[in-house]
């Protein structure tokens, strides 16, 4: 097994995955509130194993030629992006005696935020596009050990990704839970659901219409 074919996997992986969208967004905030943020980040790095793993020994180019599925899951992605967001604006603007009262201490259930996490993973489009269609068809081109090696190294980087993610978020959470900063951080966020929301329905009309 290389060393370097793991490292090149590692690096890409993390191209792909850092850069930020839905699923980062999600286990962000989840980090800020401390509300099942391990667990959160546990889910997507799993998800993300699953996805790669399929993609890179062989389901992303039966997964690339099936329009229904790809469609089926951006709408459902614009959905919940939508709703995801709607939830964001309205915690941005919540009173301060609302949150008061209610102390912003009364966490979801562990079912809420797994099915969040579930939902921001598997109804991102884009997912399977750069996870299974990209990291793939490169990954495809190695062979035995190499492929083994491109894929671990893809997968390391996912869960080291977003584990970081979420315990840096969990420590800098007492700061970035001052009204205003978590004013900015949940505006922002919903400005980029809405945002992603709306590039995906847009993708959808030019291929469609």
């Amino acid at each position: 097994m290389s060393l370097w074919v793991l490292l090149q996997g590692f690096g890409l992986g993390a191209s792909m995955i850092i850069p930020i969208g839905a699923q980062n967004a999600y286990v962000l905030n989840q980090g800020i509130k401390r509300n099942h943020h391990l667990t959160t980040a546990t889910i997507c790095s799993i998800l993300d194993m699953i996805f790669i793993s399929l993609g890179i020994f062989g389901g992303g180019a039966i997964l690339s030629q099936n329009e229904i599925l790809l469609t089926s899951v951006t709408l459902g992605g614009i959905a919940f992006l939508s709703f995801y967001g709607l939830l964001s604006l309205k915690s941005a603007f919540k009173s301060d005696s609302e949150l008061e009262s209610k102390g912003e201490v009364v966490a979801r259930g562990r079912r809420t935020v797994i099915l969040g996490a579930l939902a921001v993973t598997v109804l991102n489009p884009h997912l399977y596009l750069d996870t299974v269609v990209i990291l793939g068809s490169i990954g495809g081109q190695f062979e035995g050990h190499d492929r083994i090696a491109f894929a671990l190294g893809t997968m390391m980087a996912s869960f080291v990704w977003f584990y970081t993610l979420s315990i840096g978020a969990a420590k800098l959470g007492p700061t970035l839970s001052k009204p205003r900063v978590k004013k900015g951080i949940d505006i922002a966020v919903a400005v980029m659901m809405f945002t992603i929301a709306y590039i995906l329905a847009s993708e959808l009309i030019e291929k469609y219409w």
